[in-house]
């Protein structure tokens, strides 16, 4: 495969180094703001209080996206807090040159909430879908509007055709391909492995014979694991459509997990039913779960947020979740290899190949309004790649972008995954999933069978969900 010239948050886009000087000099005038008359929505914002960024060379990068007058362009996403702050300090620059302002709506009940506006006929501009079934769905409404040509050609340019091909309905593109995550990590403290001599395992046999030996540690159980999106519910079960779907790679291989994608075999295939029981095998064995807050059923009751906290206690040894989890440790943890907590690959059963699942977003637009059509060009520019880049905790599947472009220890882990020429990615098969099944039988699935309910019966039920 042939490649441009890597991009690298310093060097990728080098036309754009005074951007990044104005980035720096403004990054901290982020306000949270919430309102706006949508219930638990929460809004990011920049306040600008820079005098004469708007001028003079700094703004020759983003002629040609047009000059507007006090335009507003709206993106939702379920992507909140740190995180959304964070995509806000990548918008300064060309908020100021373009008189654009993207106002970033974030949400802890995505899919419910856009399904609500789309009903009532308030559809944002712009919204960032984590489920390639959700974009197909909308698209066949005929809800979603295709990006112009001059971002498709950005598109085809800077992403593998594999990014392309989840982007697509119907041999259509309309979701542009934003952030990547790496879901096959799992995170340990090092001083606590170093205390008890553990070490990382390099296989899945390994992996099995350090969880055994974890649970005859006292005080300490080998795993931690929370259901919950929120104390009150919401889109709660999804961790552990993660952990069947990490595994089913694992035991099934790649060509059984894309035929369990696509229906083409069903939830009560064998190789499916094996999926469960191994994943049973670690998170329904009350010797090795739930470490620091209760029994098995605990799960349900813990969130995600904070599944992972015991082990800065001291109480549990290591818990598997994405590499976006690294938000959720307090400010004051260290993350990497020498910190206080950091992660590794949960490891592959053999072979030659290295299994990696993972998440993304992808843009999809409902109108094609001009202010619209220049943030999604923007959005797929080596210019804003660049800038999200040194914003922190996040990288690009695209295909130019390189490790010396990132900082963060848990970012560079994850790109090294990804770029690693054994690995096969495949992306969440929940959010791949028609949404009645991803990301509603099958979640709530999850939560009976931690409950007790015997796999078999939550297999037929998510099964009998499957749309005809």
């Amino acid at each position: 495969m042939d490649q441009e010239e890597p991009l690298t948050a310093r060097t990728a886009p080098r036309r754009n180094r005074r951007v990044s000087a104005v980035v720096a000099g403004l990054v901290s005038s982020v306000m949270v703001l919430t309102g706006c008359g949508y219930e638990d929505l929460d809004q990011y914002d920049l306040a600008q209080d820079g005098e004469g960024v708007a001028g003079g060379s700094a703004c020759d990068e983003y002629a040609d996206y047009g000059a507007f007058d006090d335009a507003t362009v709206s993106v939702f996403s379920s992507i909140r807090d740190a995180e959304a702050e964070r995509f806000a300090k990548s918008f300064i620059q060309f908020e100021e040159c373009t008189g654009i302002k993207i106002r970033w709506d974030g949400t802890g009940d995505f899919e419910n909430r856009l399904q609500e506006r789309l009903a009532a006929k308030k559809a944002p501009d712009l919204a960032a879908v984590t489920q390639p079934g959700l974009v197909t769905e909308l698209a066949r409404r005929k809800t979603l509007v295709r990006p112009g040509s001059d971002v498709v050609d950005q598109v085809t340019s800077r992403f593998s055709p594999e990014w392309v091909r989840y982007g697509t309905v119907d041999k259509v593109f309309y979701a542009l391909p934003l952030g990547v995550n790496v879901k096959s990590l799992v995170w340990y403290s090092p001083d606590m492995f170093h205390e008890h001599g553990w070490k990382v395992p390099r296989t899945w046999a390994e992996l099995e014979q350090l969880t055994e030996r974890i649970a005859g540690v006292d005080g300490i159980k080998p795993w931690c694991a929370g259901m919950l999106q929120t104390p009150t519910g919401g889109t709660s079960g999804w961790p552990g459509t993660d952990w069947v779907e990490d595994v089913m790679l694992r035991t099934a291989g790649a060509a059984y997990y894309d035929a369990w994608v696509d229906h083409r075999i069903p939830f009560t295939h064998p190789k499916v039913v094996d999926a469960f029981t191994e994943t049973g095998e670690f998170l329904r064995n009350p010797e090795y779960t739930n470490g620091g807050f209760g029994d098995v059923t605990s799960i349900n009751t813990t969130t995600w947020m904070e599944a992972g906290t015991p082990i800065l206690d001291g109480k549990c040894a290591m818990h598997r979740a994405a590499s976006t989890y690294s938000d959720e440790w307090p400010e004051n943890a260290r993350v990497g290899e020498d910190g206080d907590v950091y992660a590794f690959y949960l490891p592959a059963r053999g072979g030659r190949f290295r299994p990696v699942l993972g998440g993304g977003e992808f843009l999809v637009a409902f109108n094609s309004r001009p202010e619209t059509r220049a943030v999604q060009r923007y959005l797929v520019s080596d210019e804003w790649i660049g800038l999200k880049v040194e914003a922190g905790h996040w990288i690009s599947p695209s295909k130019g972008l390189n490790t010396e472009s990132v900082e963060h220890p848990i970012d560079k882990l994850s790109l090294k995954i990804l770029q690693d020429p054994k690995t096969v990615f495949r992306l969440d098969a929940s959010d791949r999933m028609p949404t009645a099944v991803g990301s509603k039988s099958f979640r709530k699935g999850m939560l009976e069978w931690f409950d007790g309910r015997s796999t078999r019966s939550v297999l037929d039920r998510i099964e009998s969900s499957w749309p005809r």
